[in-house]
């Protein structure tokens, strides 16, 4: 029961350290702050934590964690299916975690820009199963003439880049953008683009 508990408070620390980490960054946040949110002391944070850098690690791994056991199966499913049936797969895995996991495109973006060092070998450890699978995807269709003969990890940024940014992008370009679509009618949209781009006979 005690352990339990212990885990309670851990998991509370980090749900708030997520929270204030990608609203404020991490210089922006203090350890008291996370104490506050997470309605404990700040001698209880550093029971559970040595040090601040190391809330925010956890609060990063937490996100990824989320998103790990469907990173793994989508890596074994990408070596088959035709495009109008895996690239939407891909691209709803992406979907997902720009609109259910924000915080995770937040930490990373505060972990690359204020930490750095780790932060990269954290992102590539987490987000390689997921780029990897896509590019060696292209390039297995573009050996076999399904998809056109374009630069497979500039496409796989490109198709990152779409669905993460375009939807505030977009609002700064015409005023609207997906983001007021459901995730369902997001994933049609950028597999329709992407198909009509990528696929020779979809054009």
């Amino acid at each position: 029961m005690l352990t339990h508990r212990a885990s309670d408070v851990r998991g509370r620390i980090i749900q708030a350290a997520t929270a204030l980490f990608s609203r404020q960054g991490f210089h922006g946040t203090s350890t008291r702050e996370i104490a506050r949110l997470a309605e404990v002391s700040e001698v209880t944070i550093f029971r559970y934590f040595e040090h601040k850098d190391d809330i925010f690690w956890s609060a990063l791994d937490a996100c990824f964690d989320s998103i790990r056991t469907r990173l793994e199966s989508l890596d074994r499913s990408a070596k088959r299916d035709n495009p109008e049936i895996m690239l939407p797969q891909l691209i709803s895995v992406l979907v997902d975690i720009a609109t259910y996991s924000p915080e995770m495109i937040r930490l990373m973006a505060v972990a690359l820009l204020e930490l750095r060092g780790k932060a990269e070998d954290l992102c590539r450890e987490n987000l390689t199963p997921l780029f990897a699978a896509i590019s060696a995807y292209l390039s297995k269709n573009i050996e076999t003439g399904t998809v056109r003969n374009l630069n497979p990890a500039i496409v796989t940024a490109a198709i990152a880049l779409t669905v993460i940014v375009q939807p505030e992008l977009s609002k700064l370009i015409n005023g609207n953008g997906l983001s007021h679509l459901g995730s369902r009618e997001a994933i049609d949209e950028y597999s329709s683009f992407w198909l009509n781009v990528l696929v020779p006979s979809a054009t």
